[in-house]
């Protein structure tokens, strides 16, 4: 028997949730054998029938889960996405295709299901190219040296006739979700939260209580009382050798729809008496955080690297549910060797509407799925992958029109893991 054969792939029972868990937490590197509670809990939220295990004998040796997604498109539109978690193979079962088989049997699914987008967040770079993901958006963090900052030590609040209050979880979880939508519409990138993500983070539900801080959430109301923002942060208990508090505030979300928002809440958690570092959680890689500060060399980049990967099903309904700021044409030939969402089409867009349809003209930009999946949400260029032998120009000055229509003002951000 090859190595390959003799492994059963397919979705799980219910019964088998606690091997499945085990798999993953081997495949993670965390300790194997999963509490009850963490088996209880999981078992109220995962899907059999789009959780995927592969079966050495009665072992499970790798794992895979899939769930429905809402994904913003540039303008704002949710398209619907297939996306892709909980990802392992054993050690012991490296290099026998299990990933790839678990892989095309999940995105065949999600085609048939009429998905126009797979979308997962990527631990390790290289291997998610092969199955026709590009690294979408990016996210950078920013470790800001407070007393650096030049910020006024006798600021008091807002002077904009908002003001900022602290709130406990129950308003969270009563404010939080309505402002998260208001900035889903606006953000490209940014996919939706369940209720079970506000409950995770307010601590609802907690499974492992000694691991859990309670974090402080701050709110901006503006002049009329509105909500625009919202920040989560912890603050660790650090004292110098001269006994002099020197606290670091984590943010762990900072939701914010409009400039006056982030301004406040940033000035807000670099004044927290104590607080001498503020790390700003994952943000979008253009954030105007840095040019908030009298000093903007005091908010220094500790972390940047590529954050959600986005895999084309359906090239015209993905090209379709973005907007676009230029007019032009463009034909595409799109190169899937999955056979999934290859093609020739012709993109016609301005800002008055949009279609993409199959055709038969001569290509002018030649590009795999990858590829396309990296430019769709606007954030990589196309003359840049040209120059870096990713795509073919097959018409001068294509690769330029593609920038023109494809790329966005400011960069898409997907602030959450999955």
């Amino acid at each position: 028997m090859s190595r390959h054969q003799g492994i059963d792939i397919r979705p799980i029972t219910e019964s088998e949730i606690p091997e499945w868990i085990r798999a993953l937490n081997t495949g993670f590197l965390r300790p194997p054998t999963p509490p009850e509670a963490d088996v209880a809990d999981r078992r109220t939220y995962i899907v059999p029938e789009r959780t995927l295990g592969a079966f050495d004998g009665g072992r499970c040796v790798g794992t895979f889960r899939s769930f429905g997604q809402e994904l913003t498109a540039v303008g704002g539109t949710p398209v619907v996405a297939d996306a892709v978690s909980n990802v392992t193979v054993t050690a012991t079962h490296r290099r026998r295709g299990i990933l790839t088989r678990m892989m095309g049997r999940d995105l065949a699914a999600a085609k048939e299901r009429g998905d126009a987008v797979a979308t997962l967040i990527a631990a390790e770079y290289p291997i998610y190219g092969r199955y026709g993901f590009g690294a979408a958006t990016s996210a950078a963090e920013w470790t800001i040296d407070v007393p650096r900052a030049g910020l006024d030590p006798r600021w008091a609040g807002p002077d904009d006739g908002g003001r900022i209050d602290l709130v406990d979880g129950d308003d969270v979880r009563k404010i939080g979700p309505e402002l998260h939508e208001r900035l889903r519409r606006a953000q490209p990138g940014v996919v939706d939260r369940n209720e079970r993500w506000w409950q995770e983070s307010t601590g609802v539900i907690v499974l492992d209580r000694a691991a859990w801080t309670e974090p402080f959430h701050a709110v901006y109301r503006n002049a009329g009382g509105e909500v625009e923002g919202l920040l989560s942060y912890t603050v660790d208990d650090h004292w110098g050798d001269v006994k002099q508090p020197l606290d670091t505030a984590k943010v762990s979300d900072m939701i914010a729809v409009s400039p006056a928002a982030e301004r406040a809440l940033w000035r807000y958690v670099c004044s927290v008496d104590w607080v001498t570092k503020v790390r700003t959680g994952w943000r979008a890689p253009d954030d105007l955080l840095p040019h908030l500060l009298p000093d903007p060399r005091a908010a220094r980049i500790t972390t940047q690297a590529d954050w959600l990967w986005v895999r084309i099903l359906d090239v015209a309904a993905a090209l379709e549910a973005r907007t676009y700021a230029g007019s032009g044409t463009l034909v595409l030939e799109v190169v899937d060797r999955d056979g999934l969402s290859g093609g020739r089409y012709r993109l016609d867009a301005s800002p008055a509407g949009v279609g993409c349809v199959r055709t038969g003209d001569d290509a002018e930009l030649t590009l795999g799925v990858s590829e396309l999946g990296a430019l769709w949400l606007g954030d990589e260029s196309a003359v840049r992958l040209v120059a870096l032998g990713r795509v073919e120009e097959t018409r001068a000055g294509a690769a330029t029109v593609a920038d023109a229509l494809l790329r966005t003002s400011r960069r898409p951000w997907c602030p959450d893991v999955f």
